[in-house]
C-alpha cells in the first residue's frame, strides 16, 4: 500500500518537513503546477519519481502570471481530484499555498525576476509580464523547496525556456527537466484549458498539432521560405475556425531561425472559442 500523500500549506511547515528529509540523505524533485491535473502533469511526476528520493508537487494558480481580462478567476481548480491523482502516481507531498501566503506583502511592490531574451516575442509579446509572473513565483517555489530536480513539460516551450536561462543566470544548483509533450490520441496536446473546448470545438482542436506536422514536412524537407511556411499554417488554422495569435519558426534556442540550421522549433499559440491552445514542434531537416 503507498504511503499517504501529505498535502501542506504553510511554508515554514514545508521547510521544516524537507530538513528533516534532507537531513536523511534524501533527494528532492519538485513538480510545479496551477493544479487540475492530467495525465501530462503525472507524466512529470512520474519522471521525477525515477530522478529523486521524494518527490513535490506544488499547485498554485499564480496572480502574478495573468493579466487583465484573463482567467485567473475562472481557472479550474479542483483540489480533491488532483490530490487523488497525485497519490495514484506515488507523490510525496503537495504544497498547496494560498496567495497570501507565496506574496505576503502583497503583489505591487514584490521583487520580480525578469529573464531578458528568451522571454521576449511569442507568448511574451501577446501576455505582457507573463513570463516575469512566471520567473517570479518559480523562483519562489526554488527558495521553498531548494529542490536537486525539477521537472517541466516541453508543451510551453518558451516557457521551459524562461526557466533553464533563469538556473543558469542565478545559480541554482537545480538539475531542469523537460518531459516531452503529453497528448490523446488524435494528438491535441493535453491542457488544463481544454476543459474550455465545447465538444464540437474538441472535435477540430487536434488540426492545431496536425497543422504543425504538415508545416513540419516541409520544413524538413527543405522548404526554407520561413515567412511563407508560417502563412501557410497560419491560413489553414483559420480555416478550421480558429484564431492564431502567431506562428513562428525559430532556432531552438528561440533566436531567430538559421536557413542552414539542421533543427528548427515551429511555435503556435491560437484561440479555439473559449481557449487559448499553445503547442510547438521541434523539426530536424531530412538528411537523404
Amino acid at each position: 500500500m503507498s504511503t499517504p500523500l501529505i498535502t501542506i500549506s504553510r511554508v515554514s511547515e514545508l521547510r521544516e518537513q524537507l530538513a528533516e528529509l534532507r537531513s536523511q540523505g534524501k533527494t528532492l524533485a519538485l513538480v510545479p503546477t496551477m493544479g487540475n491535473l492530467h495525465q501530462g502533469h503525472l507524466r512529470l511526476v512520474e519522471e521525477a519519481r525515477r530522478h529523486a528520493d521524494i518527490v513535490i508537487a506544488s499547485i498554485f494558480v499564480n496572480p502574478l502570471q495573468f493579466g487583465p481580462g484573463e482567467d485567473f478567476e475562472r481557472y479550474p481548480r479542483t483540489l480533491e481530484q488532483d490530490q487523488q491523482l497525485l497519490q495514484s502516481v506515488g507523490c510525496d507531498l503537495l504544497f498547496t499555498p494560498d496567495v497570501g501566503e507565496v506574496y505576503p506583502e502583497g503583489q505591487e511592490q514584490i521583487t520580480r525576476v525578469v529573464v531578458p531574451v528568451v522571454s521576449e516575442g511569442l507568448c511574451g509579446q501577446k501576455r505582457p509580464g507573463h513570463f516575469d509572473g512566471v520567473a517570479t513565483v518559480v523562483t519562489k517555489l526554488f527558495n521553498f523547496v531548494q529542490p536537486d530536480i525539477a521537472c517541466f513539460g516541453q508543451k510551453d516551450y518558451q516557457q521551459l525556456a524562461v526557466i533553464n536561462k533563469l538556473v543558469k543566470d542565478l545559480s541554482f544548483p537545480i538539475r531542469i527537466i523537460g518531459v516531452p509533450t503529453c497528448r490523446t490520441s488524435e494528438g491535441l496536446a493535453l491542457s488544463s484549458r481544454n476543459a474550455y473546448l465545447t465538444p464540437e470545438q474538441l472535435k477540430k482542436a487536434p488540426s492545431l498539432y496536425a497543422t504543425l506536422q504538415a508545416t513540419g514536412l516541409k520544413l524538413a524537407a527543405g522548404n526554407s521560405h520561413f515567412i511563407e511556411l508560417c502563412h501557410f499554417a497560419r491560413a489553414r488554422l483559420a480555416e478550421q475556425g480558429f484564431a492564431p495569435d502567431y506562428v513562428e519558426i525559430r532556432s531552438l534556442d528561440l533566436s531567430p531561425p538559421g536557413i542552414k540550421a539542421d533543427s528548427w522549433v515551429i511555435l503556435v499559440a491560437a484561440r479555439l472559442g473559449k481557449a487559448r491552445l499553445i503547442d510547438n514542434l521541434v523539426v530536424h531537416r531530412d538528411k537523404h
